[in-house]
């Protein structure tokens, strides 16, 4: 074999590894390093360096080189302004056949240092778009024909797409590693959701989570204290992902040990407090929670209640429906912000709807809201229902406004109708089934 097939069969040999990184699923930085390799053997010279384009900063950013020091990976910023990254950006492949001499040399000290003289600057494309340029060395001065030339274009058109595709495969395993964080994240949410509403005497309880995506922001949650006493709140935790959810998590925590412990010791506007003082804490720039939270007594029929910066909860009373709107900002605003709570009477008949906002801002395809009032309409045709009754009447009169367009927001409601008779699993008051 001839020194010419010799040359060939390594062209050949270098190119089908090239074309391997082009094919293959590598790290960024490994088909970094292998494309600096083999563009020094194919084209039989000395060192390589391959350097990305930063869109951001405008500059090119060294990310590989072979047969070259430290000292000179490391000799300064290269910017789309230098004279031969414009050329070479411009489909021109650049000669310098010394460096020693050249005016367009930026470091020339780095160069002579390093025993450097001529030099190949060939730009890397991807679908017209130059995305860095791959730079090829010789101690010889002249070095670079056309053959070398041709050799650098043919390598540098498949770098341009290995790296490409190296991106692309970065690109999938980061979504790969996001999509498990959001399945983990609506694992602990649907922890937190109830998995059936309360069953205590004198109160028929029903309620409903219907999340827009994976995850969502909504909780609700209840706390029996004794036989006589439901505490309901219902919350809106702004955020999404695994940040939202684990900030839903210390909530719901944080409110079931003050609503379990509390009570006896501080009035509910006092424990209020000191969640917003808790949320604060925990809470960043952006991110709060709205809260509704209700205490029903059976015993005296009323109904004590508070509404941070939430939707207020409805209460119907025969025809007549009143808004529960009593309360203060939202949680995580301001430390020091005041909330006031207020009873009402909450007697046989009565019921108690709180819900989120995206119950109503359920839109059409015509842009349209489904809106309170559509919701208030809806209430009124449903004066005797229980509360799971009323809570798929609802989402039914809402469904036939909205038909089947997407919506943004989750949707929870939590309905609780007072009744001394019967609660929603069939017991009577001494926990007998009818």
């Amino acid at each position: 074999m001839n020194d010419l097939e010799q040359k060939q069969e390594l062209l050949e040999e270098q190119i089908y590894r090239i074309s391997t990184l082009v094919a293959g699923n590598f790290s960024l930085q490994t088909v970094l390093d292998r494309l600096a390799e083999a563009a020094v053997k194919v084209t039989n010279t000395t060192a390589c360096s391959i350097r990305l384009l930063d869109e951001h900063q405008g500059d090119l950013k060294m990310r590989s080189t072979y047969g070259l020091s430290e000292a000179y990976r490391n000799k300064g910023p290269v910017t789309k302004g230098d004279p031969v990254i414009e050329q070479a950006f411009r489909g021109k492949a650049v000669v310098i056949d010394d460096m020693r001499i050249d005016d367009r040399i930026i470091y020339r000290d780095a160069t002579l240092a390093e025993g450097l003289i001529s030099q190949l600057t060939v730009a890397m494309v991807f679908r017209d778009k130059p995305i860095g340029v791959l730079r090829l060395y010789s101690p010889e001065p002249a070095r670079f024909d056309r053959d070398a030339i041709r050799a650098a274009r043919l390598v540098a058109s498949q770098c341009a797409i290995a790296i490409t595709n190296a991106k692309l495969y970065a690109e999938a395993i980061e979504g790969a590693k996001m999509a498990e964080q959001m399945r983990l994240a609506a694992v602990i949410q649907r922890r937190m959701i109830p998995q059936k509403a309360p069953c205590m005497c004198g109160l028929d309880v029903a309620a409903v989570y219907k999340p827009c995506y994976q995850i969502g922001g909504d909780l609700y949650d209840f706390l029996q204290v004794g036989d006589k006493t439901l505490i309901a709140g219902i919350s809106d935790v702004i955020g999404k992902g695994v940040p939202a959810a684990i900030m839903m998590s210390m909530f719901r925590g944080t409110l079931l040990a003050y609503a379990d412990g509390g009570y006896a010791r501080h009035s509910m506007d006092e424990i209020i407090h000191k969640l917003n003082r808790v949320v604060c804490n925990e809470c960043r720039n952006g991110e709060f929670i709205t809260l509704f939270v209700a205490r029903i007594d059976i015993e005296d029929n009323t109904l004590t209640y508070c509404s941070c910066g939430h939707e207020p909860a409805l209460l119907l009373r025969g025809n007549d429906i009143t808004e529960l709107d009593e309360g203060g900002l939202v949680l995580g605003i301001m430390p020091d912000a005041c909330y006031t709570t207020r009873t009402v009477p909450f007697e046989q008949g009565g019921v108690l709807l709180m819900y989120t906002d995206g119950l109503i801002d359920a839109m059409n395809f015509d842009g349209q809201n489904w809106g309170k009032d559509r919701l208030l309409a809806a209430l009124k045709q449903c004066p005797r229902c229980t509360a799971d009754q009323l809570i798929g009447s609802l989402l039914g009169y809402r469904r036939r406004f909205v038909g089947l367009a997407n919506q943004t927001d989750d949707t929870s409601i939590v309905a609780i109708r007072r009744n001394n008779r019967v609660n929603t699993h069939g017991q009577t008051c001494n926990g007998t089934k009818q």
